[in-house]
């Protein structure tokens, strides 16, 4: 099967070489080349036009945000030279009604659709273990589920489109609360004079324990928030939450919260760092650090 691939990034990256382990006729896509080495000794085509990607059979999308999707999806850029039967399925975590205009433009076309995002840091997209959520019909998903396991260890069908992108925000929506709970308590503790190495012990092996404590708490004790995905782009997540709060009539407080917490870390000029430097907003505010002895509470 011929497939094209749109987005080098951080995820699309990792997925994109899973697909070639695999033995497919793969040709990528990117504005930046600066990867295509890599792929070319690997026997993929490259090109930073995607109307190139006109002859995929199956076309994957791993973008940063809406915009850039409907600007592949809804101009002239690939929509136009796709012919009916084809496939596209996007790995891109995008808002929900992104999602059904998009799915909307390509039916009309008669191209299948799939909305599929992706669960799962860089080291799982690494060793093709993510978790895909996907939202369309089931003929198409059955149609892409084996070239998905090459990319995943869970797929999982989850209605019609936006299902998947939904799936994702529940996900995703509780992670953030997690992270930001943590940025609120961990400097509570140092601030009571707690062993900020002792209470990580304890948390991430007792009731407290998460996703979330056991990737960032050992990174915040080092003082370190380079490794996750950025708060200015992970913030697109609760828009989108807030959004659909408003439209559904949907109270959600705890998540509110949560975001306030996320508004003032961007507001601190944070965003750039991952979801772990929330932990900055109460350590100043309470002006303590929340780090390991070892590190002499650097920063």
């Amino acid at each position: 099967m011929r497939i094209g691939f749109v987005g080098l990034g951080q995820m699309g990256r990792p997925i994109a070489h899973n697909l070639l382990k695999h033995g497919n006729d793969l040709i990528v896509s990117s504005r930046s080349d600066r990867w295509f080495a890599e792929f070319r000794e690997k026997g993929a085509r490259c090109t930073s036009d995607v109307a190139d990607l006109a002859d995929a059979e199956l076309v994957f999308l791993c973008l940063p945000d809406a915009q850039t999707v409907q600007a592949v999806v809804g101009g002239d850029l690939l929509v136009e030279r796709l012919g009916p039967g084809r496939t596209v399925v996007d790995l891109s975590t995008i808002a929900y009604g992104a999602t059904i205009a998009i799915a909307q433009t390509l039916e009309a076309r008669g191209i299948a659709f799939l909305d599929a995002p992706i669960s799962g840091m860089e080291a799982r997209a690494v060793d093709g273990t993510l978790t895909v959520m996907c939202g369309g019909t089931a003929e198409a998903f059955e149609q892409v589920r084996p070239i998905l396991s090459q990319i995943g260890s869970k797929i999982l069908h989850m209605g019609p489109a936006g299902s998947g992108q939904l799936t994702k925000l529940v996900n995703q929506l509780l992670f953030d609360i997690n992270a930001a709970g943590l940025a609120e308590i961990l400097p509570m503790a140092a601030k009571m004079g707690l062993d900020p190495d002792l209470v990580g012990e304890v948390v991430n092996s007792g009731t407290g324990r998460s996703h979330a404590s056991e990737f960032f708490i050992p990174r915040i004790l080092r003082g370190h928030f380079g490794d996750g995905y950025p708060l200015a782009h992970a913030y697109k997540d609760l828009v989108s939450a807030a959004e659909l709060g408003a439209a559904r009539t949907i109270p959600m407080p705890v998540l509110a919260a949560a975001t306030a917490t996320y508004q003032t870390a961007l507001l601190q000029g944070h965003g750039a760092k991952d979801k772990g430097a929330m932990v900055r907003v109460f350590e100043e505010a309470l002006g303590v650090n929340f780090r390991s002895r070892s590190t002499g509470g650097s920063q």
